[in-house]
């Protein structure tokens, strides 16, 4: 509606296995990211130029925090 002001509020109750599932899901979600950036930093210099990607580019990625998930996730 035009001009309107305010928001609904949905609330739903958590249960144990929901919340269970989801933390299951964070941590294995960080660990591809650790291994994901693992991998970034063995990456040879050509396939680098190739990708557009400087060393520097990596370095400051793969020295991320594994809880730092740009897309969070």
């Amino acid at each position: 509606m035009k001009g309107q002001k305010g928001f609904v509020w949905v609330a739903r109750s958590l249960s144990r296995e929901s919340w269970g599932a989801r933390a299951a899901a964070r941590v294995m979600r960080w660990h591809q990211l650790y291994l994901e950036r693992a991998h970034l930093r063995k990456i040879s210099d050509a396939a680098l130029k190739d990708l557009g990607l400087s060393r520097a580019d990596i370095d400051t990625e793969s020295h991320r925090a594994f809880w730092d998930d740009p897309f969070n996730k």
